[in-house]
């Protein structure tokens, strides 16, 4: 998929934040939705084909290990590549973190760049699995024994 075609969540309960992740998305080209907590966050994942989710840890309400269990226990979250964004670089942290089904880390505050070259190479491991499955799914086709009789 090419960047205007991939939608990126951004889920903070800092607006600010918000805003300005959401621009540095725009301006390489992804769409971008945002959300200011958790419970809007996985509506509008059970609505939407979101691509990516970049999700901050603490918020009001469901903190971002909550969002983050909660959307793997889904059918579009259990694979949806989850970028948890923090202010908090401690072990408890990132343990917790991959417990709920973080898929990467990164630490506020994040540079333009790192954060464009972590949501670039999220999106990348996305599609080389479905070209991974699709090629298993044609092997296994291939390796179907037909309906008709050997001869």
């Amino acid at each position: 998929m090419t960047p205007s075609q991939e939608l990126i969540l951004v889920v903070d309960d800092d607006p600010t934040t918000c805003a300005l992740t959401t621009t540095v998305l725009k301006r390489e080209g992804y769409r971008t939705r945002y959300c200011t907590n958790g419970k809007d966050a996985i509506a509008l994942v059970a609505s939407e084909p979101v691509s990516l989710v970049l999700l901050d840890v603490m918020m009001p309400g469901m903190d971002g290990f909550e969002v983050c269990a909660a959307l793997r226990a889904t059918e579009r979250g259990q694979r949806l590549p989850i970028i948890l964004l923090t202010g908090r670089d401690d072990v408890d942290t990132r343990l917790e973190g991959m417990q709920s089904g973080v898929s990467e880390f990164l630490t506020k505050p994040v540079t333009r760049h790192e954060l464009i070259a972590r949501v670039r190479a999220q999106l990348h491991i996305v599609a080389l699995t479905r070209q991974l499955e699709a090629v298993e799914r044609t092997l296994k086709q291939s390796t179907t024994p037909s309906a008709t009789p050997d001869r």
